[in-house]
């Protein structure tokens, strides 16, 4: 029934104010896709200049007032901006309505307006940039956010506030969309995992938000002179500021690498052309990650003064988390194995994330247990774990999936030669710029310092940092290389079909790029979207 009235909201509309005032959901997830990759440059440069200052002990280029607002805001940036928004906004808004066979997601408008609050969220963390930048570090610790910093804190914490509600959006949405919006036929055990991804990460979206945005909200107050809630010398306790914001920050951990473990089955199952081992588990292991991950945010303070108690059940618990995640990797490879593997670059991609993240969970491993994370903690081997799961996960799944889908987002090949050759500088690049950290970490070198050149280890730290800035020059380089090509692919790029690696889920049964109400014809389910093992390919 409300098909042709959207078509006509739409189609009345030209130019720039047909896209702002959209409410086709591939148009909304392709303005997201242009402004993330916009945020994520910005946090790139920031990265880039922290790694050219510690390039050698001393100071190169920045001071270290400097030095603390770059860091704090490539951190504000990178996980407010992009990884928590990137996958599910992007990814999951073009693809989970036609992955379920329907024409939108439940609410349009809605979905539109999580766009516009995000853009506002935005501007208010690109104000406090215009200011010269917060400094407190992303996670806005108390007391020194709220009694010392003399920088932006209020409007990149207001903003940080404005983008939850973003969040929260956009989760509702999916939930509703997969409750009930799927096409007839496609029970759940029937879904793509793509879409039992989306479900879990939302779940955690609409449960675990609320609690950061009330926790920076009293941040505010407090800062703005209204309430005292952390300062310890008014009556008030630093550490709650602690539990507050990691109850929220270890969740949305899982916002993150949720949806890139979500697609990584299915570049798993398509590039391998075999049926997905173990659908159920990986299914089911989602939802457990979702309701696990509000369990363990006591890890993050181990060295806090918490009960030693307390402590020991944390650290269990993290070791417990590890199992849902471990089915996911144990089943993926089980995928692969005896599969028909074609090495493309989505492929590339699916491969680097198992490497990558199983280093960055076996390594959590290891700072989930009390005696090691009391000498790890705030060394570089905290940095070197959280980059490996975070952007060895979360990053490199996201454009994993971008090569994957990129065909039917826009009808368009890109270059396989070119793309795979800013893979390698990608894989090298970051292996060489956070392995090193590893070891530095373990040595002893503290993370947030602008300077090492009174340490007792400087020439050994100084021959990492070193290697770890040459590694973000080649990773740098690689994304550089990656937007090249992807650009030249949308005006010169090799037009494709509807189908050019064979998957069976129903994204695949449209044209690329699909029209404004997904299908021409209602999609008939016919077959299974791993049932590679019936469906022959020149069926497909």
């Amino acid at each position: 029934m409300e098909a042709a009235p959207r078509l006509n909201y739409i189609t009345q509309r030209k130019g720039i104010l047909s896209w702002l005032f959209t409410l086709d959901h591939k148009r909304i997830a392709l303005m997201y896709l242009f402004m993330i990759m916009i945020f994520f440059l910005a946090g790139g440069l920031y990265a880039l200049l922290l790694r050219l200052e510690l390039w050698a002990p001393g100071e190169q280029f920045i001071g270290q007032r400097a030095y603390n607002q770059a860091f704090t805001m490539h951190g504000a940036i990178m996980i407010f901006l992009f990884i928590i928004p990137s996958i599910p906004a992007v990814l999951g808004n073009f693809l989970l309505p036609i992955m379920l066979g329907t024409k939108d997601v439940a609410f349009p408008r809605l979905n539109l307006a999580s766009w516009y609050v995000y853009m506002f969220g935005a501007i208010f963390c690109l104000w406090s940039l215009v200011q010269g930048g917060a400094d407190t570090g992303w996670t806005f610790y108390t007391p020194y956010s709220t009694q010392h910093s003399e920088t932006p804190v209020i409007s990149i914490t207001f903003g940080a506030f404005i983008l939850g509600f973003s969040s929260i959006f956009t989760g509702l949405n999916f939930i509703v969309t997969i409750h009930k919006m799927r096409a007839p036929g496609m029970t759940w055990f029937k879904m793509p995992l793509f879409c039992w991804g989306m479900y879990a990460t939302a779940l955690i979206q609409i449960l675990a938000t609320p609690v950061l945005g009330i926790t920076l909200m009293l941040l505010i107050l407090e800062k703005l002179g209204i309430i005292v809630v952390f300062d310890p010398t008014r009556g008030g306790d630093p550490v709650l500021f602690q539990h507050f914001f990691w109850f929220y920050s270890h969740p949305a951990v899982y916002i993150m690498i949720l949806p890139g473990m979500a697609i990584i089955s299915e570049l798993i199952a398509v590039h391998a052309h075999k049926k997905i081992f173990g659908y159920k588990l990986i299914a089911f292991s989602s939802v457990a990650i979702a309701l696990l991950g509000f369990l363990v945010w006591g890890h993050h303070m181990f060295v806090s003064g918490q009960s030693p108690y307390a402590a020991m059940v944390f650290s269990f618990l993290s070791f417990y988390i590890g199992v849902p995640s471990g089915i996911k990797v144990f089943n993926w490879m089980a995928t692969l194995y005896k599969g028909s593997i074609s090495l493309t670059v989505p492929m590339l991609y699916a491969l680097a994330f198992l490497i990558l993240f199983t280093i960055g969970g076996l390594t959590g491993i290891f700072l989930g247990a009390l005696g090691i994370d009391v000498q790890m903690h705030d060394t570089y081997f905290v940095v070197a774990h959280f980059h490996y799961v975070m952007m060895g996960g979360t990053v490199f799944a996201f454009f994993g999936g971008i090569h994957h889908w990129w065909p039917k987002m826009f009808g368009r090949l890109y270059n396989r030669t070119a793309a795979t050759f800013a893979f390698v500088l990608l894989f090298v690049g970051f292996n060489l710029t956070f392995f090193t950290q590893f070891i530095m970490g373990a040595k002893g070198m503290p993370r947030r310092y602008w300077d090492y050149s009174d340490f007792l280890n400087e020439k050994t730290y100084h021959m990492y940092h070193g290697f770890s800035s040459i590694g973000a020059m080649i990773l740098g380089l690689g994304f550089f290389v990656m937007g090249i090509y992807l650009v030249h692919s949308l005006f010169r790029g090799q037009r494709c079909g509807s189908n050019p690696w064979g998957g069976l889920s129903l994204e695949w049964a449209t044209t690329s790029p699909p029209p404004t109400e997904n299908f021409e014809h209602p999609p008939r389910l016919t077959h299974g979207p791993y049932d590679y093992d019936k469906v022959l390919p020149e069926n497909i």
